[in-house]
């Protein structure tokens, strides 16, 4: 049945109760009329036909209209309840749910031929967004394979003697694309996979303020060429669980972006410190900025649009989507707020775990070659 067919049922019950009622109550009060008629008429005369009209259509008029106005909003309220839920469920929908079917009712109206409808739009979405992965994880891995050959060549003419200078500085260029395609395809690579569910994370006490001070120690080196200065103004004793690797990746993309996208002699600012059961981790920095309208986008893959982000700094736009999806895949979240032209920071919080016993480990001084050889790549 459908939902006109079904609405105008209800209606006529609807209005068919309300009739008897009214022919009921009309029926009691025309009666009790005609016996006070002769009543008055045998004793006192004529009466107000005036005054029994009004008694009439509050007796008779009020009930009908309350009735109309209760079953019409009873109506109203069941005919838009499956609407409502379909809204819900619909707005529950996103890309990691799309196999999960919406309820359908099984009655064969409109809105359960929209639901069938939504349900296989879903599906046809989900078969997109999979063949999309699945590409992407196959180029992104038979591209691995020709960027190792063509690097190992390069690497190797490079140590030919013979070449002269101009052609030793077209092969390094030429090395530099390449390492960073190698890095792009890397970082396609752990997104897809991260979207697939193909990456498992270990669960392990990790003390986060250790990573933090190697990522300060590892930053210094980086800003040290861009003469930009690292500040650790606060670094408390917390634990979290999770994975020592990917946290050590989220620090070295911030700390990274916060280097390169600063001005010259600018100060970037780390600070580590337990807020209501929280690691929260803030690296800010003094660059250009993002425009508050071009903000939501910052984690978006690709994404290089603001004003700091210029053809003078390398990087590929995957960075803070790394620094997004580890994040959440840690139980935390990570926000970035930007005043153009005076501050940008970036705020990453992560359930925190008991202080570990242990004493902080200081770290070693090392040489910067020695350094540099630690540090991992960054896909920014």
């Amino acid at each position: 049945m459908t939902i006109r067919a079904r609405l105008t049922l209800w209606y006529a019950v609807i209005l068919f109760v309300s009739v008897l009622v009214i022919t009921g109550l009309s029926y009691r009060e025309f009666d009790h009329d005609r016996t006070m008629d002769e009543h008055f008429r045998g004793r006192y005369g004529e009466y107000d036909a005036w005054e029994d009209l009004a008694e009439i259509t509050l007796s008779l008029g009020l009930p009908a209209a309350l009735i109309g106005l209760a079953g019409g909003w009873w109506l109203m309220r069941k005919a838009m309840s499956p609407v409502s839920a379909l809204t819900d469920a619909a707005a529950r929908v996103h890309e990691g749910n799309l196999r999960e079917q919406l309820p359908r009712s099984g009655n064969g109206d409109e809105l359960d031929r929209l639901t069938a409808v939504f349900n296989a739009m879903t599906a046809r979405l989900d078969s997109s967004f999979n063949r999309i992965r699945e590409f992407t994880l196959h180029a992104s891995h038979e591209l691995k394979t020709p960027l190792t050959v063509l690097r190992g060549e390069l690497e190797t003419a490079l140590r030919d003697q013979a070449h002269d200078p101009a052609e030793r500085e077209r092969l390094l260029s030429q090395l530099d694309e390449i390492e960073r395609l190698t890095v792009i395809v890397d970082g396609l690579s752990l997104l897809t996979k991260a979207d697939a569910g193909l990456i498992t994370l270990k669960q392990e006490p990790v003390r986060l303020d250790e990573l933090v001070r190697e990522s300060h120690a590892d930053a210094l080196i980086l800003a040290r060429p861009r003469a930009v200065r690292v500040e650790l103004e606060r670094c408390e004793e917390i634990s979290v669980r999770g994975d020592r690797h990917r946290l050590r990746q989220l620090l070295l993309n911030l700390t990274d972006n916060a280097i390169k996208y600063n001005r010259p002699d600018g100060t970037v600012t780390m600070s580590l410190c337990r807020v209501n059961g929280h690691a929260e981790l803030k690296i800010a920095n003094t660059g250009a900025g993002i425009p508050a309208e071009l903000q939501p986008r910052v984690f978006d893959r690709f994404f290089r649009a603001d004003p700091s982000h210029g053809d003078a700094v390398e990087g590929c736009g995957l960075g803070l989507s790394i620094a997004q999806w580890i994040a959440g895949a840690h139980g935390g979240t990570i926000e970035l707020i930007s005043e153009p032209e005076k501050l940008t920071t970036a705020t990453v919080r992560l359930p925190a775990g008991e202080s570990a016993a242990a004493p902080v480990v200081q770290r070693r001084n090392n040489s910067a070659a020695e350094s540099a050889n630690r540090i991992p790549a960054v896909v920014s």
